[in-house]
């Protein structure tokens, strides 16, 4: 018989003190509702500036994603519950300083408002449509004559939900990794981008994916920067978020990052989408698939990551 003593406990699992781990569905819930929230600015946006017939696709025909996506998203959230029966109590109150709040009350508003803005397109859609019932017809009259309002509604709530999908992360400060304020801007410049290739699938009019091909590569540009300098800001902070950084710079996250992040995610397809402006006959949905790819590689990794990087060593 071989006898071994065993001098410290750190090497069997569950020894030090730890939350419940968040497993696939946070990431695909963080991806989904940033990819909503990117299609719905977008709707928004191009509605409010009275060019929902120019750009078709954006306006009419990518909304239709967003209850899906969110329903979706919803189910992952609901999935990860430990509690399921009481997820009811969260609208029983408002608390700003939490980011739970803040992302239970947006969903709250912009899932009804994305199956709203989608009812209030079928008629443009398929001309035929009859609601059949009187009381949907009056309401769709109502929120026709208030269209714009619900316009700046799914605006202004959008932006909100594509930045919280970061500060849900980055308000936990025993995660090193999460705890940057970059994070909120990220996820929220990656939801947009994700919403931008979307778009770029569903539309058949060349001048709209001239557009949002120009608007990818913006948002490329600002999530390269960003990422960027959330390393710069890891590497002058503390040692633990020097160590974290060094996760992705040499660490067991190196490969998958900036392999299927930055370079499939984001350069990849940015260069594929200079080649389409200059001409070239490229095939539109390759790019628009690599970035939404990326997004939510971006989330996964992140997510998983985070959970890794730690305050005690």
């Amino acid at each position: 018989m071989r006898e071994e003593i065993i001098v410290s406990g750190r090497m069997n699992p569950l020894v030090d003190p730890q939350l419940n781990i968040w497993h696939w569905q946070i990431p695909l819930y963080l991806f989904l509702g940033g990819l909503a929230a990117g299609i719905l600015f977008f709707a928004a946006l191009y509605y409010i500036n009275g060019r929902e017939k120019e750009y078709q696709a954006a306006v009419r025909l990518g909304p239709f994603l967003t209850p899906f996506l969110l329903i979706l998203g919803l189910l992952a959230l609901f999935i990860d519950l430990r509690h399921k029966a009481f997820f009811w109590q969260l609208y029983t109150n408002i608390k700003l300083q939490s980011p739970m709040s803040w992302g239970a009350w947006t969903l709250m508003v912009i899932t009804p408002v994305s199956f709203i803005w989608c009812a209030l397109q079928m008629r443009d859609l398929f001309p035929r449509w009859d609601w059949k019932y009187n009381w949907l017809k009056s309401l769709e009259v109502f929120f026709n004559r208030y269209k714009k309002v619900l316009a700046w509604v799914m605006l202004v709530y959008s932006v909100i939900l594509g930045i919280y999908t970061g500060i849900l992360l980055s308000a936990f400060n025993a995660r090193p990794l999460w705890n940057t304020s970059i994070l909120g801007p990220l996820f929220l410049a990656s939801g947009l981008s994700a919403g931008a290739a979307s778009i770029l699938i569903l539309s058949r009019s060349a001048a709209e994916r001239k557009l949002f091909a120009r608007i990818d590569l913006i948002l490329i540009g600002i999530e390269l920067f960003l990422i960027i300098h959330m390393f710069m800001g890891f590497l002058a902070s503390t040692q633990v978020q020097i160590d974290a950084a060094r996760m992705f710079l040499g660490g067991p996250y190196t490969m998958s990052f900036w392999i299927f992040v930055v370079t499939i995610g984001m350069v990849f397809p940015a260069v594929l989408e200079v080649m389409e402006l200059r001409k070239f006959r490229i095939p539109v949905v390759l790019p628009a698939i690599l970035i939404l790819f990326g997004s939510l590689m971006l989330r996964f990794i992140i997510v998983y990551a985070g959970q890794a990087s730690r305050w005690l060593y």
